[in-house]
């Protein structure tokens, strides 16, 4: 829902029964990307949608990156995370992500991410 340029309301994120409503938009092989905002500081927030066994190659963080489970699970070498889930990676880290049952997460990325491919 859009109330203005300014205020992008998004009601009911973790209660709903599916996702399909939304423009995703090809981000990897397996992954879809709903682009929420992306600033000239590098700042920017999406939506990504995991098929059932996808994977996101190792990538560095420059910057926090906070994840937000809304349905599924997805796996970094740390564990587990089912929904309702809260991930917070520091600058400076890395990982690769990976989602056996596929998942629905809400991401913020302070700096880009460096993709290590």
């Amino acid at each position: 829902m859009i109330i203005n340029q300014q205020v992008r309301v998004f009601p009911e994120l973790l209660i709903r029964s599916s996702y399909d409503d939304l423009p995703w938009e090809p981000f990897r092989q397996g992954v879809e990307i709903y682009p929420l905002y992306k600033n000239d500081m590098g700042a920017s927030a999406a939506l990504l949608r995991y098929e059932a066994g996808a994977k996101i190659p190792h990538h560095s963080h420059s910057g926090y990156e906070h994840i937000f489970v809304l349905s599924g699970s997805q796996a970094d070498a740390h564990g587990k995370y089912t929904k309702g889930s809260v991930v917070i990676n520091s600058p400076d880290t890395s990982h690769q992500v990976s989602s056996e049952e596929g998942c629905v997460v809400l991401i913020v990325w302070e700096k880009p991410v460096i993709i290590n491919e």
